[in-house]
């Protein structure tokens, strides 16, 4: 009986040693079950976290983008001014040379019609001799036929 009874503590003893490892299993799953949960909810927070990124990402480079082509844009029409200025430059030069050829053309018109006017002035004069200088001819014509006449009768 003795043996029975050593060999009953014994499963005792095994049975709470064995409900002892089984409380500690389950303690342990338990411990790691919340740690998985744990874990869980990081993986997902990071999900988001990593979405977030990469949408920021995303618009970083379209905004790279927009720079880059903004930047071309830029210099395509910063080169547009520089050449426009440059044609202004010349327009203006043109301007100016144009603007002193037509003061000289001015100058010369004007030169030119005070000799239109002295030249017509002297028509004028030569026109009014010549009416002075008709009418004495015609006088003297007459004057010399009528002094023909009388010489006929003679």
């Amino acid at each position: 009986m003795n043996a029975l009874r050593a060999e009953a503590d014994n499963a005792v003893a095994r049975a709470e040693t064995a409900e002892a490892k089984i409380k500690q299993t389950e303690q342990l799953l338990l411990e790691r079950e919340q740690t998985i949960t744990s874990l869980n909810v990081q993986i997902s927070r990071l999900e988001g976290e990593l979405q977030s990124t990469e949408e920021k990402l995303a618009e970083a480079k379209t905004a790279q983008e927009d720079g880059e082509h903004s930047k071309t844009t830029n210099d395509s029409l910063s080169r547009k001014i520089v050449l426009l200025e440059e044609e202004l430059d010349a327009a203006e030069k043109n301007v100016k040379e144009t603007t002193e050829k037509l003061r000289q053309v001015d100058v010369k018109a004007e030169h030119f019609e005070r000799q239109v006017q002295r030249a017509e002035q002297e028509r004028d004069q030569w026109e009014h001799k010549y009416e002075e200088m008709q009418t004495k001819y015609k006088t003297s014509q007459a004057e010399l036929d009528e002094l023909m006449k009388s010489m006929e009768g003679i």
